[in-house]
């Protein structure tokens, strides 16, 4: 699968002049009002306001991402041109109070992600062009364990990929209530409920008398 860069990435890499950056943002919930929370961290020390492109718009955005202190890895993203349903792992360090204050203090069960790749000039230290998206999901689990004394606490957020939302199937049923729901005037789904009990009458209009059907059994014969 190949991937659209912009002309400033492309010259640079053409020159083998850049340096790759990973950026990750989060947005989870609030755990007393549903509100949504964003987080958002990269490979590298400080904080930063890049520019980074929208998987969900296109468009591009500025984002403030937090110090690489608490981001750990992000596991290789395959890249495929199919439908095949993409996990990712992505491991943040407890000792961050920041990662704490996110994995402890926020629903993060469902919430959304995104992993982008900068590339920076290392002449100007700046960043080339927009991070693009190289990947758009939901944290899976969220496990928050302690580890004993001495031994590292990383937390490992297991992600998957926005293609299994074509994988779900429509809880749904077809009937008149749930239509108009959607459209108060739309019966489409009106006689839903008792289609299946109506006689269809073939050949003749319903509530006759089949005289031939009759006389057969009369006469105990075929005519």
């Amino acid at each position: 699968m190949t991937r659209s860069i912009s002309s400033a990435n492309y010259t640079s890499l053409q020159n083998r002049v850049l340096i790759a950056r990973d950026f990750i943002w989060f947005v989870v919930r609030d755990r007393s009002t549903g509100a949504p929370v964003t987080d958002g961290y990269w490979s590298d020390l400080g904080s930063i306001s890049a520019d980074v492109i929208d998987p969900d718009t296109g468009s591009i955005v500025t984002r403030t991402f937090a110090s690489g202190a608490g981001l750990v890895s992000v596991s290789a993203i395959p890249l495929v041109s199919n439908l095949t349903v993409q996990t990712v792992t992505v491991k943040l360090s407890q000792v961050s109070d920041r990662v704490n204050d996110l994995i402890r203090g926020y629903d993060c069960k469902q919430g959304k992600v995104q992993v982008f790749r900068g590339m920076f000039d290392p002449t100007t230290r700046a960043m080339v062009a927009p991070a693009i998206p190289r990947f758009a999901g939901t944290i899976d689990t969220a496990p928050i364990k302690t580890p004993p004394e001495g031994e590292i606490g990383d937390v490992t957020l297991t992600c998957t990929g926005n293609t299994q939302e074509l994988m779900r199937s429509n809880p749904d049923t077809r009937s008149d209530a749930s239509q108009r729901l959607r459209d108060s005037i739309d019966e489409f789904y009106r006689d839903t409920a008792t289609v299946i009990e109506w006689q269809i009458y073939w050949g003749k209009k319903s509530g006759t008398i089949d005289i031939v059907g009759a006389s057969r059994e009369l006469i105990g014969q075929p005519f």
